[in-house]
């Protein structure tokens, strides 16, 4: 009884105080330290590109005028492990790759949702 007393204590007091510095794409825009991109080409890349919607065209605008854009899905993981760094890809490879590394995270809502079928 104790124990779980104690485990369950630690959990809520973790969650508690952790606050995420980055919640939602508009704390992503309004920020400096924490960089965020896409892979070089493919539809997130061409999301961003294309988009009309004045919060989009301001993460694009960020991301052509830095660099954030990576060759590959393992370099993108590889950057957010380091720090400081948000790779924005597909909601389907998202859950793909938090499911096997616990260290990742999806933050917020999907940006744009699309159907598919094969």
């Amino acid at each position: 009884l104790i124990s779980t007393y104690t485990a369950n204590l630690a959990a809520f007091l973790t969650v508690d105080t952790t606050k995420l510095p980055i919640e939602s794409v508009e704390d992503l825009i309004t920020q400096t330290k924490i960089k965020y991109g896409t892979l070089k080409s493919g539809s997130s890349h061409d999301f961003f590109r294309n988009s009309t919607i004045p919060v989009f065209k301001k993460m694009w605008e960020f991301m052509s005028k830095n660099d954030v854009f990576v060759a590959n899905t393992k370099e993108g993981i590889a950057r957010v492990l380091k720090g400081d760094y948000v790779f924005v890809l597909e909601s389907s490879w998202n859950e793909f790759y938090n499911q096997r590394d616990c260290r990742l995270m999806q933050i917020g809502r999907l940006l744009d949702s699309k159907g598919y079928g094969i």
